[in-house]
């Protein structure tokens, strides 16, 4: 049986998204673009904040990236997320970025690492306070 999302605490790791690195996802050298990558790692991330948040949440801050080795394709892209840090309303995911590669079998190859903070907002796109957290006066 799956944990509930309002049970995750800071420091545990979820494996948030797995996708397959296709040709779409390059440029005419056949190079997987960058921006490609940081695009999972948000979308890995913000899946992260919106189960803490308990609904809907947008990018704020990239506060760090790092290319750590290239992407090619067909590499399985696996992007594992954990809570930094909860504020009042916003929410800081570190993410890791593996590669298994299938011209390399049983290697798995971490390729990027990023820091990204998350606001909770409301049905009109304003600020809300995250769930269980204080909020500032």
């Amino acid at each position: 049986m799956e944990e509930k999302p309002e049970g995750r605490r800071p420091g545990e790791r979820l494996l948030a998204i797995r996708v397959l690195a296709m040709p779409a996802d390059t440029n005419p050298s056949g190079d997987v673009f960058g921006g490609w990558l940081m695009s999972q790692a948000d979308i890995a991330g913000s899946i992260v904040a919106y189960e803490v948040a308990r609904g809907r949440v947008a990018t704020v801050a990239v506060n760090s990236f790092r290319f750590l080795r290239p992407v090619l394709v067909g590499d399985l892209v696996s992007c594992y997320a954990e809570i930094q840090r909860i504020g009042s309303t916003s929410i800081s995911v570190g993410v890791e970025v593996f590669v298994e590669r299938e011209r390399i079998p049983d290697q798995v190859i971490r390729v990027a690492e990023a820091s990204v903070t998350y606001v909770a907002i409301d049905e009109l796109g304003n600020p809300r306070a995250v769930p269980g957290q204080p909020t500032r006066c």
